[in-house]
Parts: C-alpha cells; structure tokens; sequence
C-alpha cells in the first residue's frame, strides 16, 4: 500500500494530518516560500504532540538551492538540532551553480544525519539531468526523492517519475506537487509507493480588527489575514482512496 505524507506549516496541523490518516509529515514553516526549516519551538512542540513520522525541511531562505558557505554552516547545525530532537528523518537539498548535485555539500549532511532517513526534496526538478542525479543521489545513500517530475505539477511530470521508478535500485521515488485526491489514482497507477501532498486549504485569520492601511508583507499583494493549514478531510479522503486501490 502507498504510503502517504502530508507537507504541515504548524505542529497544530501535523496533528490533523495524523488524527485523518497521514503516515508521515514533512513539518516545515513559510508556505509561500515553498517551505522554511521549522523553528525550534514548533520542532520541540511536534515531537512531544505528534506519533507517527515527522520528518523537518532543512532550507535556511526560499529561492534556489546553492548555499553560501554561512548558509550551510546553518543548515549542518540545524541537520545536528533534529538529529538531537530525536526525528527519524529530514528533508533537504543542495545543489552547485551548474544545476548538479553538490556531491560535497550533501556528503557533509549525510554524515550530520547519521541514521536519519535523509529525502532529498524538489531541488531535485532544477537539475540539469535527472538521471546523473539520481544516481548520484543513490550513491550518496539518500533514502527518498520528492519529485514533480521536473514539471510544475506531478501530474505533468509522471512520465518522468514513471521512468525514475523503472529504473530500480535507487532511493525512493516519492510524487509531490499538486498531488491531490481528485488525481491520487493516475500515481497509485503508475506504482507510486510513496506520494506527498500538502492537503491544505487557506484559512481566514480570527482577527476581527484589521488596519487597511498597513502591511508587513514586502509583497503587496499578500493576503496577511489567512494562513495555510491541512484540511482534515483531504486527508482522509487521499487515504481512503490509497487503502481502496487495489
């Protein structure tokens, strides 16, 4: 059977997603930066609250993913901080400025991990060749690789993750982006054994006053009166669709 993980901005909703049938999280903070490494409050909080597997993102800023050398010395500390917390795992990816795997880097973090189940996240979709990377990655001995397919959505991508899981003898080949309960069936088809979704819904804030004339946002856009969180019920619904297939 497929096992699902459910991406959590908050250790409130890693608890939804658990109470509706997540097998595993990927806690993370900052959805509109596609996912920043969880403060050490909510990594303590989600430890104590939360049974099933947590695994934290380790991504110190949003935008690409070649680090300064400040950076990573940050983000080995971090990999140290969820090692010490006790986590199973973690989420994380480094990559060179030619678009390849820094092998160097993601050695340094492999040994910071330990026995952490280590996923390399969607850094993998902004290699210059998947294929090179993947074994790369095999090499490395990472566990898991959340992929799109290098498309924007999973569901664009499948041919590539249908080629990446044929090829055996490589890490875990785990859908993500845009993977949801209305398209679970074309992944679980295509033998997907790991799928990744974040099942959220935004969420009005319960502030009743709000100051129309000021923002702390850079973005001016930005709607600062909602937030991200999961949606209980999608997760159930993906669940009850990954025990249903057959």
């Amino acid at each position: 059977m497929a096992l699902l993980e459910v991406c959590c901005y908050s250790t409130e909703c890693a608890v939804i997603a658990q109470q509706n049938g997540a097998d595993r999280i990927e806690l993370c903070a900052a959805p509109l930066e596609g996912g920043l490494t969880p403060s050490y409050g909510v990594l303590r909080a989600t430890r104590q609250r939360v049974s099933i597997p947590v695994h934290p993102i380790i991504r110190p800023r949003g935008g690409d993913f070649c680090y300064t050398d400040g950076e990573f010395a940050a983000m080995l500390e971090d990999v140290r901080q969820v090692r010490s917390l006790g986590y199973p795992g973690l989420v994380i990816g480094v990559l060179n400025p030619e678009g390849q795997i820094d092998m160097s880097r993601m050695r340094q973090v492999m040994v910071a991990a330990g026995p952490l189940a280590v996923t390399f996240h969607r850094a993998f979709d902004m290699c210059v060749d998947p294929v090179q990377a993947i074994e790369q990655l095999a090499e490395l001995g990472v566990a898991r690789v959340l992929t799109s397919g290098q498309q924007p959505t999973a569901e664009k991508g499948i041919l590539l993750i249908r080629e990446l899981i044929e090829r055996g003898n490589s890490p875990i080949i785990m859908a993500g982006a845009g993977v949801r309960a209305s398209n679970l069936s074309l992944f679980l088809q295509a033998d997907v054994k790991e799928v990744h979704s974040s099942a959220g819904q935004w969420v009005p804030s319960e502030m009743r006053y709000r100051n129309p004339g000021l923002s702390m946002s850079t973005d001016p856009d930005a709607d600062e009166y909602s937030r991200y969180a999961v949606d209980g019920a999608a997760v159930a619904a993906m669940k009850e669709i990954i025990e249903c297939h057959v």
